[in-house]
């Protein structure tokens, strides 16, 4: 039985990327799903500008702009009278591009065309069944199947059966006990380019735009009479369309919501759950199956795809031989903090926006909320939102690089900007288009080329390693971008830069 190289298990955005940039990198790939085929329902919406740069850099963005609804405000009412009007996707130093509401199905499509380009398709009702793993791979049951593989990951979700194989725990608790939502196409007269918020009391109301005159409702469950119908099951989906457009109409002060179709609706429990691992040998997790929490703020779908992309390229060189297994360890050390902090933000943010007391409330009412007119307020806000802000400066990569510049100058693992650029044959380009599947080596005017040289010889050629020269000098520091825009090592030595790449890859230059 001949091994893949990489299995991921499950076709949601977080492992349709990490499919994708492991075949952008040469890998060799099958992605499973036990799913029938793919899902129609819209799911996460919110496309965070960290996330849109992901699809950008492993080319699966495609018309997904165009076809979104940009988010430029978010409407808060407090007792049915407008209170705050946040102002998100202004451009700012460090955010460039606006949040987008799509579908996640939308999502999913492109990703999925990307990774048929690389000839790769999803194989649809095949879930894992059972995993074991040895010294030199894993052993997959799926749909009745032996599949031998190098790396399994599991990207499977909340219920990962993938963790479950590994051993590995997901401790975590609920928030909010019932949450409904709907996805209905109606004439409502709400400003399109905002999603419209009504507290009041105990009570929330929420309302995003989606392409086609699609309006997603969302509210917690008043109680669990609300919760359930006479029999005691779950509201069936006309029950439920009528609780939340009968909550918004009431709360925004309308005489009716005229619904002319509903394509979704769903009633689910807020928890925030989080892996006690990332890793157990030759099995990872990425995605919903390592962290889950609050749908508020946007971050689920977005926190996936970094994920994905920071894995992926950790992942191919290793695969690859180019790197130690020892490299993988970074992947849990860099993005498992991110995902704790992304839990204690959308549960405080859960917390206070549902008034889950009278203190919460009346905090909320009378100082969080008239804060978010703030300007300053507002772009800390964006610019956290957006995902752009996360650095790994204290991850074991970073601290094995000098940092030699002082001031606003990217240190190791901050995020580079998307700077104007001249590649080696002449051409103008920017450095996130020669990302994805590459490094970039950002060199001064007069050259390094011995540093280029090196990280040819050690990531994998000139297909692997892009020569730019930034149109604004970096000053006469070389600097070394990683596949997914941070910023790996800057110095002026081949010397420093071999011994940086002897640390972070665990293997001597051959």
């Amino acid at each position: 039985m001949a091994a893949e190289t990489v299995v991921v298990a499950g076709a949601g955005p977080t492992g349709l990327a990490l499919a994708c940039g492991l075949r952008a990198a040469g890998v060799g790939v099958r992605v499973l799903d036990s799913a029938r085929g793919p899902a129609e329902t819209s799911r996460a919406l919110g496309l965070q500008p960290r996330g849109s740069e992901v699809l950008d850099r492993l080319g699966a963005l495609e018309d997904l702009p165009e076809n979104s609804i940009p988010i430029r405000q978010v409407v808060t009412h407090v007792d049915g009278r407008q209170v705050a009007r946040l102002k998100v996707g202004r451009p700012t130093r460090l955010v460039t591009r606006p949040g987008l509401l799509i579908s996640q199905a939308e999502v999913e499509s492109r990703l999925r065309h990307r990774l048929r380009t690389s000839g790769v398709e999803v194989e649809w009702d095949r879930g894992l069944e059972s995993a074991a793993q040895d010294a030199d791979g894993v052993t997959v049951e799926a749909a009745g199947e032996p599949i031998r593989t190098r790396w399994l990951v599991g990207c499977d979700g909340a219920h990962s059966r993938v963790r479950r194989a590994a051993g590995i725990g997901f401790p975590g608790a609920a928030v909010i006990e019932r949450f409904h939502l709907a996805d209905v196409r109606a004439e409502l007269p709400l400003p399109r380019d905002a999603a419209s918020v009504w507290l009041r009391g105990e009570r929330l109301c929420g309302v995003f735009p989606l392409p086609g005159n699609v309006w997603r409702v969302m509210a917690p469950a008043a109680s669990d009479a609300d919760a359930e119908t006479d029999t005691g099951g779950e509201p069936g989906p006309e029950d439920l369309v009528k609780l939340l457009t009968t909550t918004l109409r009431d709360e925004a002060g309308l005489d009716s919501v005229p619904v002319q179709e509903t394509l979704w609706t769903s009633t689910f429990r807020i928890h925030r759950r989080l892996a006690s691992a990332y890793r157990a040998g030759r099995i990872l997790l990425a995605g919903d199956a390592a962290h889950i929490h609050s749908p508020l703020g946007g971050q689920g779908l977005n926190t996936g795809l970094g994920d994905a992309e920071n894995l992926a390229w950790k992942l191919a060189l290793v695969a690859s031989g180019r790197a130690h297994e020892g490299l993988l360890e970074t992947y849990q050390a860099e993005r498992r903090p991110l995902a704790e902090e992304v839990l204690q933000s959308t549960t405080a943010m859960t917390r206070v926006v549902t008034g889950q007391s009278a203190a919460a409330r009346a905090l909320r009412d009378h100082v969080l909320v008239r804060l978010m007119n703030v300007p300053a307020v507002q772009r800390l806000i964006w610019e956290q939102a957006s995902q752009l802000r996360i650095s790994y400066r204290g991850g074991p990569l970073a601290r094995r690089s000098l940092r030699t510049v002082a001031g606003r100058a990217p240190q190791p693992g901050d995020r580079v900007p998307d700077l104007d650029c001249a590649a080696e044959d002449g051409r103008s380009t920017r450095l996130h288009a020669e990302l994805g599947a590459r490094w970039a080596l950002l060199t001064p005017p007069a050259g390094a080329a011995d540093c280029l040289a090196l990280a040819r010889r050690r990531l994998g050629g000139a297909d692997v390693v892009a020569a730019l020269t930034p149109v604004r000098s970096p000053g006469p520091h070389a600097m070394l971008v990683r596949p997914d825009a941070h910023l790996a090592w800057r110095g002026t030595s081949a010397t420093a830069l071999d011994a940086w790449l002897t640390s972070a890859l665990g293997r001597e230059d051959a």
